[in-house]
């Protein structure tokens, strides 16, 4: 497929908190590639507050589907296909879907994208004018593969995993520059009311996560919460959805309770940016926080389960260290162990407190003693 020359552009973003983080690389070389084209986001609502407003025009967030049922679906798609149409009554130039779902290329057709780009996956080859074809290589960061979706013209000569340029080893010497050395969340996120950090140093806990094949024993991660309260004295402050509220309070009541503030609940995801970027660390799960608190330039620690970092570790600017445990089966990438007895979950439940606590003493310079006034 020709570069195509578009004024308007409609991209149908990712489902997902870590995915639509990781799109920023996309959305920064589709702006540069066309600096003057009106570019509009289609996205499900739970990601519309973590749409790269310095990048795109508009942002349309597709209705919800009345039931459950086939007809409630289909009722939905076509409702959002209007809405988008909408924004571009002749049609859009070119549109690239970044799901790899059937609905999310039908909705390029339906809302008037003459040429449309994806992935072939999903059965939906014929609703696309340029279907690619899908490289399962586990080495393919889930990035790389949303810049592979520019038509040639567009794409950088670089890996995307340099896209913030490379850290020295030691942390002394310049590190090799990238396309962006830096993230300005106020900038992107202009709409975001960010949730007040605490007055005296902190570290963040994301413990949360809506697969159970990606969430660390909470009592876990109340132990690291002790330790790091009773050997630096920072205050451990918890976030996530209200949902990760119950798993707060007894991270706060196992670990010794007066070091840990219960932040969850307190806003959209993009409204802890400043929550992450004052932080001194953050100890996460694999999830969507993971990667709003590296893009913030916090130094963070992934947990990861049957998630596969070859292909969504977080990209930054901050610095990012992984705890992982290869079992057989690792990295599955189901959100539901298939394991039976001892064997479920093992790649969590393999990762032992004592490891996770020596990465963040080698890896951040914890020492035993707690800072002054502490």
């Amino acid at each position: 497929m020709a570069v195509v020359e578009a004024s308007t552009i409609l991209v149908r973003a990712p489902n997902w908190i870590g995915d639509q983080i990781m799109a920023l690389p996309f959305f920064h070389y589709l702006r540069k590639a066309h600096p003057r084209a009106r570019i509009t986001v289609a996205c499900v609502p739970w990601v519309e507050d973590l749409q790269f407003r310095h990048l795109v025009d508009s942002v349309v967030a597709l209705p919800r589907p009345a039931g459950q049922g086939l007809r409630a679906k289909i009722t939905a798609l076509d409702r959002g296909a209007q809405a988008v149409r909408a924004e571009a009554p002749q049609g859009f130039d070119l549109g690239i879907s970044l799901p790899n779902s059937l609905s999310a290329a039908w909705l390029l057709w339906r809302a008037g994208a003459k040429n449309r780009i994806g992935y072939k996956a999903d059965g939906r080859g014929i609703l696309l004018s340029d279907a690619r074809p899908w490289d399962p290589s586990p080495h393919r960061h889930r990035a790389q593969s949303y810049i592979d979706l520019l038509p040639p013209g567009y794409r950088p000569d670089r890996p995307v995993t340099e896209f913030w340029g490379i850290p020295s080893p030691d942390g002394k010497d310049d590190p090799i520059p990238g396309e962006c050395d830096s993230f300005d969340p106020a900038r992107a996120w202009p709409g975001a009311r960010a949730v007040r950090p605490p007055a005296d140093p902190y570290w963040v806990l994301a413990p949360g996560s809506q697969a159970e094949s990606r969430r660390w024993p909470v009592d876990r991660f109340a132990e690291i919460a002790r330790r790091v309260g009773e050997r630096t004295g920072l205050t451990c402050v918890v976030v996530g959805s209200a949902a990760e509220g119950e798993a707060a309070e007894f991270i706060r009541q196992r670990s010794g309770g007066t070091h840990v503030r219960d932040y969850t609940g307190r806003g959209l995801a993009s409204e802890l940016w400043a929550l992450f970027k004052s932080a001194r660390f953050c100890v996460s799960n694999d999830s969507g926080l993971a990667h709003i608190a590296s893009l913030c330039g916090t130094t963070t620690l992934v947990i990861y389960g049957a998630g596969d970092p070859r292909r969504t570790r977080p990209l930054g600017p901050g610095a990012v260290m992984l705890r992982a445990n290869p079992v057989e089966c690792w990295p599955c990438e189901k959100n539901t162990c298939f394991q039976k007895g001892d064997l479920r979950i093992q790649c969590l439940t393999g990762i032992e407190v004592d490891g996770l606590w020596d990465d963040l003493r080698a890896g951040l310079g914890l020492g035993v003693d707690r800072p002054p006034g502490g």
